[in-house]
């Protein structure tokens, strides 16, 4: 499953790599709402609580559903600005409508709902569906959507004055030694845009961002299907160092695509794809492959040795080898006239990792 962003005809100008104040108050914000996406910052955002005014925190609670299961596309900027203040002023810029309309998401990751016609703030049919989606989610969004479609202007003061706080009480802070790692990254990403061309800038990216063969879409790894263009306005890449693992893509009609990215931390290993997270638990779905499993755990051993230890033939055992080898699960290395299987302890281990990093992408 992929979103694709068709960039036909784009000139490579139009692919922007820049710092947004206001996406990574929004990644933070993440953060603080579901600290169990992101362990390693477990021990900051219990910081960061912990440090909280009352109010501020109630406030927090109030609107998190703004930035918990899923960003409103107001909250990363497609023209980032220098400062959370200047953004947040292009903010106020939006009409009514399409702030309520991105406001109103209630439903995590790609299946995003939007109001398209008739518009909640004045179709009856339309609020009364806009308010039961917010009720399945809770009573407290339920009360932030009902206060949202009847008077916009007070929610969006209070939201902005929110986030006002939050720069005071943390962000600050934050985004002062933030702002030196994606300063860092966004001259590496920008020098090989500029000397090396699209693909090279995409790749280093993530592994899950690629560029087509025909070099006419953005493809990105996600577990959705969606697309969207980026004709006569380009896509912003903004780089984050409070987003991992998370690959956030604005992508709804009528909105710049934006990507959003993690920094990468220091270390050899990339993001696994989801076609070889979902392969490999196609491998271990089977109860034969899990047995022979059992038994490369605990050594290597060959084809006949596996046949023998579970009562069945070699074709079969070579059958089942072949798919958990084809996953990645298994290495094999030849010892004269036998081939000796083992297991790839590594990626097994790191398989539920993998597997929860796929999803949250």
């Amino acid at each position: 499953m992929t979103l694709r962003i068709d960039i036909g005809g784009l000139p490579s100008e139009r692919l922007r790599f820049a710092a947004s104040p206001l996406a990574e108050l929004t990644a933070m914000l993440h953060v603080l709402a579901e600290p169990g996406h992101h362990p390693q910052l477990a021990g900051w955002a219990a910081g960061v609580w912990a440090g909280l005014r009352p109010e501020l925190a109630e406030r927090l609670r109030e609107a998190e559903f703004l930035w918990r299961s899923s960003q409103a596309d107001f909250l990363l900027p497609a023209r980032p600005r220098p400062t959370l203040a200047e953004e947040l002023d292009d903010v106020d810029r939006i009409d009514d409508e399409t702030y309520v309309t991105a406001a109103l998401v209630t439903t995590c990751g790609g299946n995003r709902v939007h109001f398209a016609t008739p518009s909640p703030l004045t179709d009856a049919t339309a609020r009364e569906r806009a308010l039961e989606l917010a009720q399945a989610r809770g009573a407290r969004q339920e009360a932030f959507a009902e206060r949202l479609l009847a008077d916009p202007a007070a929610v969006r003061a209070r939201v902005r004055r929110t986030l006002e706080q939050c720069a005071e009480a943390f962000f600050d802070a934050a985004w002062t030694d933030a702002a030196v790692r994606l300063a860092t990254d966004l001259r590496l990403k920008n020098d090989l845009l500029k000397h090396q061309g699209v693909a090279a800038a995409l790749t280093s990216v993530s592994g899950s961002v690629t560029l087509a063969p025909d070099g006419d879409c953005i493809i990105v790894d996600k577990l959705q299907d969606k697309a969207t263009a980026a004709h006569g306005t380009g896509v912003t890449f903004i780089p984050s160092v409070f987003a991992s693992p998370h690959l956030v893509v604005v992508h709804a009609p009528g909105w710049q695509p934006v990507v959003q990215y993690p920094v990468a931390e220091p270390g050899p290993s990339g993001p696994v794809s989801l076609e070889t997270v979902t392969l490999r638990l196609e491998a271990l779905a089977h109860p034969v492959r899990l047995r022979l499993l059992r038994t490369l755990a605990r050594g290597p051993h060959t084809n006949g040795e596996l046949a023998h230890a579970w009562e069945l033939s070699p074709p079969e055992v070579s059958r089942h080898l072949a798919v958990l080898r084809g996953a990645g699960l298994l290495t094999a290395r030849r010892h004269g006239r036998y081939v000796r299987y083992t297991l790839n302890l590594p990626d097994v281990t790191a398989l539920g990792t993998d597997l929860l990093a796929a999803v949250l992408r």
